[in-house]
């Protein structure tokens, strides 16, 4: 009897935190990583790099974590993408160049800092994936300095 009071206690801590978490982030706007739904169930996410990736359904994680184990650069991507979109990462230099941050583009709801309007343009000038790889793939967010602030 004592055993299933621990669980359900355990239980209700675990939806509890899930929830503190998810009130801090604002997932409005935001997409599945792996299917072009709503991210907006707080309870289907993901530890990443420090932060939270969240998803439409439960299929999703697995497949994410699946991607990840085969190092596929444009899911990749497109979880660094939601980090910032979700404000949990911030950016210390331009993706391009490793220079310091003077313009800006939003790019599906997340704000990318360029050097110069060079670097902005060259953003602009690319579409879809390629995009997305360009400003978020593993290269750009070591060169970007992109770092997920702790969780307070």
């Amino acid at each position: 009897m004592k055993a299933r009071f621990l669980v359900a206690g355990l239980a209700l801590l675990a939806v509890a935190t899930v929830s503190l978490v998810a009130a801090e982030i604002d997932l409005e706007g935001v997409k599945c990583i792996m299917n072009p739904k709503a991210a907006a169930k707080a309870d289907k996410s993901l530890d990443y790099k420090g932060g939270k990736v969240f998803f439409c359904c439960n299929n999703c994680p697995k497949g994410f974590a699946k991607k990840l184990d085969a190092k596929d650069e444009t899911v990749m991507a497109k979880a660094n993408q939601q980090l910032v979109a979700t404000k949990q990462a911030k950016q210390a230099h331009c993706p391009f160049t490793g220079g310091p941050m003077k313009t800006e583009l939003t790019v599906n709801g997340a704000t990318v800092k360029f050097c110069c309007n060079n670097c902005k343009g060259k953003a602009e000038g690319l579409e879809g994936e390629e995009q997305l790889t360009a400003l978020f793939g593993e290269k750009a967010w070591e060169k970007a300095g992109f770092e997920v602030a702790e969780a307070k």
